[in-house]
């Protein structure tokens, strides 16, 4: 996968959150516009309450039919309110807590009204901040004003939209979580079968070259020619590999290793197969020591050494430092290249299966050599990198550690 295909991947990606988020924000502004209605419409039913109970309060004899009509428009009202003349003195209210309120009939054609004073004020300051208050004016000259705040149904109304859309985004966040999960375990799979398979084929035919090598050196007695020794050295090589594929899948011990002797050692192989314009440095402490499994760490510096060769066009330097920080008893390795660079925008995605910046590149070395620094109870990042110029990643090791291994 090159950048473009792993860019176009992404954009797919945000194309779906925008979608969702389209769809997340319709769902908003159709609830505010029901939200909107049902609020006006709660504010008509509260006026026509005002002016019923005005009418109740104020008006002369008249019909017991018309009283009765007047009656049942204001009993219509379901809503929590609160009438208060011009000195903010409590006239009448309507769906309060009977609790806290309580109704004296003294006689016939007087009603005295006992409520809990701190009770009321908190629900009025509630209302005056909740809507306009409804000003009446009377015959008399005074004034009432008349303040509500919404019903249950249009608090519980504002509020549905952003509980649903939580529950959709908990549902959605757990399905791709599961979905990646078993995506993820299927992949594992067949890449745990294949490196076994490929462990199992390379088995015979190493087996045989190391025979013929051994043959040659007795035949022509070439104990001590360099050529075949280096070729003994390749077909050791891949015995290594062959047994690396075969630990794939399974929990590989780690022993305590002299980190400086172990890159060593694979510099020392690796620079005589590589072009002589690339030199190679390796600097910083050499006491430190680490748990490792040799074949997988050196599979690790090799899939960075490749990368470093290949960013470098014609000739230049690859430097390995080794630092301890002794305080986090963590171990640093800076590996550096002079090659071409990495985008600072592809930092992260540079550790991604299938990304890659080569026409025939699979994508797979840094992925794997991710995997495998995690193994080592470790962490690796572009520490550092510029482009037309150069880029160091950095492994992070434990110079101290006392754990069960996990899974390659």
């Amino acid at each position: 996968m090159n950048p473009y295909q792993y860019n176009t991947k992404q954009a797919w990606k945000v194309v779906l959150i925008i979608i969702a988020a389209t769809i997340g924000i319709a769902s908003l502004v159709y609830s505010n516009y029901l939200v909107k209605s049902l609020s006006q419409s709660e504010r008509t039913k509260a006026e026509v309450w005002a002016m019923s109970t005005r009418s109740i309060m104020t008006m002369p004899d008249v019909d017991d039919e018309f009283i009765s009509f007047v009656y049942a428009v204001r009993d219509s009202l379901t809503l929590p309110a609160i009438i208060t003349d011009e000195k903010d003195n409590i006239i009448f209210w309507r769906d309060l807590d009977s609790t806290k309120t309580n109704i004296k009939i003294e006689d016939s054609t007087k009603t005295n009204l006992e409520y809990d004073p701190s009770y009321f004020q908190r629900e009025l300051i509630r209302m005056k901040s909740a809507h306009k208050p409804i000003l009446l004016n009377l015959e008399n000259g005074e004034k009432w004003s008349v303040y509500y705040h919404d019903s249950k149904a249009l608090r519980n109304l504002k509020i549905f939209p952003f509980i649903q859309l939580s529950l959709i985004a908990i549902f959605l966040v757990i399905a791709y979580y599961v979905f990646n999960s078993i995506k993820r375990s299927e992949q594992n799979l067949v890449w745990v079968g294949m490196a076994k398979e490929a462990a199992h084929q390379l088995g015979t035919p190493i087996s045989s070259l190391m025979g013929w090598i051994e043959l040659i050196k007795i035949k022509f007695d070439a104990e001590d020619d360099q050529v075949v020794n280096e070729m003994e050295r390749d077909v050791t090589r891949l015995e290594i590999v062959a047994d690396r594929f075969s630990k794939i899948g399974s929990k590989p011990a780690l022993t305590n290793y002299n980190v400086y002797e172990v890159i060593n050692n694979f510099v020392q192989y690796f620079k005589i197969r590589t072009s002589e314009k690339i030199s190679f440095q390796i600097v910083g402490e050499t006491h430190v020591e680490a748990m490792l499994n040799v074949p997988l760490f050196d599979w690790i510096i090799e899939n960075l050494l490749k990368n470093a060769v290949n960013a470098i066009d014609t000739e230049g330097t690859i430097t390995i430092v080794i630092k301890e920080n002794i305080a986090k008893e963590e171990i640093f390795i800076d590996i550096s290249d002079t090659g071409k660079g990495i985008p600072k925008s592809n930092f992260e995605a540079v550790f991604q299966p299938g990304f890659t910046t080569r026409q025939r590149g699979w994508g797979l070395g840094l992925s794997l050599t991710k995997r495998m620094v995690r193994y080592h109870k470790g962490q690796i990042f572009v520490k550092e990198s510029e482009v037309g110029k150069g880029t160091t990643f950095r492994i992070v090791l434990k110079s101290n550690l006392n754990y069960e291994p996990t899974q390659v």
